[in-house]
């Protein structure tokens, strides 16, 4: 199949009028889904890449996608080992599910059960599936981040739950999951909503935390990658909603909302966009890959879908340039990602700035494979 290799790069930034990346014109670019993959499984055997964990589960389910355009099968293999490490022969799985990050890598288990045929996977993601008839939520049906954050929705716990939701209501017709993403989404954005076309981070639905002092709840700051998680989940839960689902032009409204955001905070200068996205002329921001990639992926997505008319295809091209610019190959010929900012919670302006960039950390890498598999197909 064709890969990345045939791609060159150029000046894609000129349909918007802004500033030329580096020159890479004329230059064979990598499939760099290929190489990024390659040199994670390098480095990690399925038995050292980590615990059950939202970011393992994100990059795997990347992993997954370029399994699915690629072929080659030690990809799904390394895949299948890692869940398996958790799964046993019988469908259990030891974790008690009382965060939603807990519930992210769940959405490999309808993976594996239709690739394979193996009731184990189903009866797992069973498992999942029922912890949300006890799971805690808001009076007005969200899911809190997690048991022992009464009250608290994060703009980023949707993506953990809900797409998985969505797409086990696909898989094993139970419009529940449907209708419960949908209305956690809507939830969720009423309370986050901010008027420039982003979201605030984070609410606490008692207002009991220190992060929470507005008169609405919510936190103060309109954190990058919170707002790309909202992004993502959005667009995958359309992938799979019914065509006549009374929610479904609620999410489309959402991601017209956050695609004006995103557009008109896209940084002129790299592409890319800020760790505190509506702050970029504040000393001490800086661009995150991570959350750079989620949005490209987002808006490139819309507009394939039609959510979003093509004068929004230029911002999604600047914003995959503006990543591409953060992977190179190292000495050792595996891929470096760089400038991804570690796990993030609610709170200041310099907290966020000051929060550590790390090279190769997984939320970087499963975001960078999700948008280059959505690019791959897109161009």
């Amino acid at each position: 199949m064709p890969t990345r290799r045939s791609v060159l790069l150029g000046g894609a930034g000129a349909a918007l009028g802004l500033p030329a990346l580096p020159s890479t014109a004329g230059a064979i670019v990598p499939d760099w889904s290929v190489e990024l993959v390659d040199s994670t499984m390098a480095r990690f055997t399925p038995a050292t890449l980590g615990g059950w964990d939202y970011t393992r589960g994100l990059y795997l389910y990347g992993q997954y996608l370029v399994y699915k355009r690629t072929g080659n099968r030690a990809y799904f293999d390394y895949v299948k080992a890692w869940v398996d490490r958790f799964v046993d022969g019988n469908g259990n799985i030891s974790n008690g599910f009382n965060d939603l990050d807990a519930m992210r890598p769940g959405v490999l288990l309808p993976i594996l059960h239709a690739e394979t045929g193996r009731q184990r996977y189903k009866t797992a993601a069973d498992k999942i599936r029922n912890r949300f008839n006890t799971y805690p939520r808001t009076s007005d049906g969200g899911m809190w981040h997690a048991t022992g954050k009464t009250g608290e929705l994060w703009a980023d716990g949707v993506y953990m739950a809900q797409p998985f939701i969505a797409n086990y209501a696909r898989q094993y017709n139970q419009t529940y999951g449907f209708d419960e993403s949908t209305r956690n989404m809507v939830t969720y954005f009423n309370r986050l909503k901010s008027g420039n076309g982003l979201l605030f981070h984070a609410c606490d639905a008692d207002g009991s935390q220190w992060w929470a002092p507005d008169p609405a709840r919510h936190s103060a700051h309109v954190w990058a990658r919170a707002v790309g998680w909202f992004g993502m989940s959005a667009i995958d839960i359309l992938e799979v909603l019914p065509a006549n689902h009374v929610r479904r032009q609620a999410l489309i409204d959402t991601v017209r909302h956050l695609a004006g955001g995103f557009r008109q905070y896209q940084d002129q200068a790299s592409g890319r966009w800020f760790q505190v996205v509506d702050r970029g002329t504040t000393s001490g921001n800086w661009t995150e890959t991570s959350a750079s990639a989620m949005f490209t992926y987002t808006i490139s997505r819309a507009v394939q879908r039609g959510y979003l008319d093509a004068s929004f295809k230029p911002v999604a091209d600047r914003g995959y340039q503006g990543v591409l610019q953060r992977i190179s190959l190292g000495a050792d010929g595996r891929t470096n990602l760089r400038e991804i900012v570690v796990g993030t919670g609610p709170g200041d302006l310099n907290y966020y700035f000051d929060r550590p960039r790390a090279t190769n950390d997984f939320h970087g890498l499963g975001a960078f494979l999700i948008m280059n598999e959505q690019l791959a197909l897109a161009v």
